[in-house]
């Protein structure tokens, strides 16, 4: 074990500065993942299949969706939207970095005979144009991204959709933060989420109000080789204005904000904001 490293990890690193890059690629990491994905009893990865459901059937209604219509699922994971929707008549495409979900929702839409197509792709590569009657990036996966990264999102979810098509998301804010709290401490497993065998980890959130982001922050130390991991979440969160003046320079609309994607009216001290946006 490097002292002098792990000194220096306790540094506060410039915004979205990377940690291990494409780790939810790892054998291992990625099943933990999936599992977390998968749970019905908790939110950590997924929300609850209730609530999928649930959103599911409000998005439809409210952005007036009809079988045979066209939906992007960005960050689709095992695909537990995608296949709701797929289930009410639209065609879908579910595009996710991460591998091992991808696979797990390719192989129930196989099983269930649904018609949906998954591409194992990163979105800021996205190239598809005027597919789209609708995008969703749920669960917010804007949030993680750097600033130049966004703008690139924007840009292909723009070139993606038809006229007037629609764009949903939801981001956090800086309540939802506060309600979270920060992770500080350290403890030690035989065998856990980050890594099969024994390790130390050393969680430390930091925060950067001026910016409104937060940076949740595991040091992984494997027993035995002293193998120090860098595992980085960044959080870029948000206020009403500020996310509406973000997707009106990617060149959409906002058409309605919400507290969620169930349909509960916004209040100013949400931890969530959904939003519903249009090409302009």
């Amino acid at each position: 074990m490097n002292i002098d490293t792990l000194l220096h990890l306790q540094e506060k690193p410039a915004p979205f500065t990377p940690g291990e890059p494409l780790f939810w690629n790892d054998p291992h990491i990625s099943a933990q993942m999936l599992k977390a994905h998968l749970n019905p009893d908790n939110d950590l990865a997924s929300r609850r299949p209730e609530t999928v459901q649930k959103s599911v059937a409000w998005l439809i209604a409210t952005l007036g969706l009809q079988p045979g219509d066209a939906v992007l699922d960005l960050g689709c994971g095992p695909g537990l939207y995608a296949a709701r929707l797929a289930d009410r008549g639209l065609r879908v495409t579910g595009v996710d970095y991460a591998r091992r979900s991808i696979d797990y929702a390719t192989q129930y839409a196989q099983q269930h005979n649904l018609p949906i197509t998954y591409r194992y792709q990163d979105y800021l590569t996205l190239t598809d144009e005027n597919l789209y009657d609708a995008a969703l990036l749920i669960y917010g996966d804007f949030c993680p991204l750097a600033p130049e990264q966004r703008t690139r999102l924007l840009q292909n979810i723009h070139r993606a959709l038809k006229p007037d098509g629609y764009f949903v998301l939801d981001v956090t804010t800086r309540a939802h933060r506060q309600k979270r709290g920060n992770r500080n401490g350290w403890y030690a497993a035989e065998t856990g989420f980050w890594k099969p065998g024994p390790h130390l980890v050393l969680e430390e959130g930091f925060d950067y109000p001026e910016k409104s982001i937060f940076l949740d922050q595991a040091v992984v130390v494997e027993m035995g080789n002293g193998r120090i991991s860098v595992y980085r979440n960044w959080f870029q969160d948000y206020t009403q204005d500020t996310i509406t003046a973000e997707l009106e320079r990617g060149g959409f609309t906002v058409r309605s904000v919400w507290n969620d994607l169930l349909g509960t009216p916004f209040t100013p001290d949400t931890d969530w904001i959904g939003l519903i946006t249009q090409t302009c």
